[in-house]
């Protein structure tokens, strides 16, 4: 019985390419946390400032936002495997240069800006780019399973990454972070190159660049279901995640911990994380995923509420685990059911609009948060981005029934289950 479960949560491992990319991708994304950690730091150590935590944040995203209709269409058009190879060894580049200047200590706080800018370029292309290529290594039976171990992988490392650069940058500075998040790219370029990947043939071009951009905005913006989900992930992103970049303040004005106290706060959000990816990665059906995005963004305002006024580290820590428990249930949950509604010839610019509402709308809102909490205090602050998130699951949950309806139909259509008419997924054309 224990070996069928483990058989079903790592079934997707049992692909070749999946085994590269998870084992270089694990690697690459404990150095990726390192070098967050260490920079949010950084920026705390130079400035002492709220509001730039929030802007280095806002910087480093914002092209998220700007270039994600962009990045979908390269994502769609071009060999997903030599997009993320390019974006990999732009990112390494990045997170060397960053090394030098700090370990040299010549860095400013407007080269971290800039650095971080130039990163944020690079991931709105890398992100579309790599969830839509998910797809090429496993196919559409595991696809559901992938997306969960790739979140297990991403949250694994957002256990480790944090506890390391915690230790490092109390021992040695900020700078060798930076430097063994660069040297860990090898391991995921290495892993794409040895792959053997039979691409998606992209559809024809029957439609310009700017058209075939807004036929992905629109076929997202007229499903219901769809429509729905990116619209609670952004609000969630805009009033709840920017606790992440709060949480130098927390660990050192008011729970007094320091870098370790960052390093063990964050990994303890990883850590809940990690739970609620393992365990959508043992589903093998979609069952529920319409109830658990609401109830978990619900849970997750809770939790961060409560953190947010707490003054002891255990229940910091408690209510960080179950925080990141619920928002990874509600990101994984999410991004299973659109990959699993779109077909193949949108997955890329569908993936570009989700990533654009949960990555770039983040900066936003920490640039918010990073002003609001110069004002009005860190706890103030998250107590509120926590009331919105509850407003806004709660408004997603009066939908349920229409959304569980499309839903449920859009994944036949794509499973080839049955055809369903376009009439009944899409609400109606606007009138000219």
């Amino acid at each position: 019985m224990r070996r069928a479960v483990g058989s079903k949560t790592l079934r997707a491992l049992r692909y070749r390419n999946f085994q590269l990319f998870f084992a270089g991708q694990l690697i690459s994304l404990i150095g990726t946390w390192m070098q967050s950690v260490a920079q949010s730091w950084l920026v705390y150590r130079l400035t002492g400032s709220p509001a730039l935590l929030g802007l280095a944040t806002f910087a480093g995203q914002i092209p998220i936002f700007i270039l994600s209709p962009v990045a979908g269409y390269a994502a769609d058009r071009l060999n997903r495997r030599q997009v993320v190879i390019a974006t990999q060894t732009a990112s390494m580049v990045l997170a060397l240069i960053l090394a030098a200047l700090t370990l040299l200590d010549l860095v400013k706080i407007w080269q971290i800006f800039v650095l971080a800018a130039l990163l944020g370029v690079v991931s709105a292309f890398d992100i579309p780019a790599r969830q839509s290529f998910l797809v090429e290594m496993v196919g559409r039976d595991d696809l559901m399973n992938a997306i969960a171990l790739n979140s297990s992988m991403f949250n694994g490392a957002r256990i480790a990454g944090p506890a390391i650069a915690g230790i490092l940058v109390a021992k040695i500075g900020e700078g060798w972070c930076f430097f063994a998040n660069g040297v860990s790219y090898v391991a995921v370029i290495w892993g794409l190159l040895l792959m053997r990947v039979t691409a998606f043939p992209a559809a024809p071009a029957h439609l310009s660049a700017w058209e075939t951009i807004r036929e992905g905005f629109h076929y997202v913006g007229r499903t219901i279901p769809m429509r729905a989900i990116v619209q609670l992930i952004a609000l969630v992103s805009f009033a709840g995640m920017p606790y992440t970049v709060l949480m130098p303040i927390f660990a050192d004005r008011i729970l007094h911990s320091g870098a370790q106290g960052l390093g063990i706060l964050m990994g303890a959000t990883g850590a809940g994380a990690l739970i609620a990816a393992l365990l959508l990665a043992s589903r093998t059906g979609l069952n529920g995923f319409t109830t658990w995005i609401p109830s978990s963004a619900a849970g997750f305002a809770v939790s961060l509420a409560i953190f947010a006024v707490s003054r002891q580290m255990a229940l910091s820590c408690l209510m960080l685990f179950i925080a990141g428990f619920a928002v990874m249930l509600q990101v994984g949950a999410s991004n299973t059911l659109i990959q699993s509604m779109v077909p193949d010839h949108l997955r890329g610019r569908a993936m570009s609009v989700y990533s654009m509402m949960y990555l770039g709308v983040g900066p936003i809102g920490a640039a918010a948060a990073g002003f609001a909490a110069d004002q009005f205090g860190a706890a103030a602050t998250l107590v509120a981005g926590a009331a919105i998130c509850l407003a806004a699951s709660a408004l997603f949950a009066m939908e349920l029934p229409a959304i569980r309806r499309v839903a449920r139909e859009l994944v036949r259509k794509q499973q080839g289950w049955e055809e369903v008419p376009i009439t009944e997924i899409l609400d109606p054309a606007p009138a000219p």
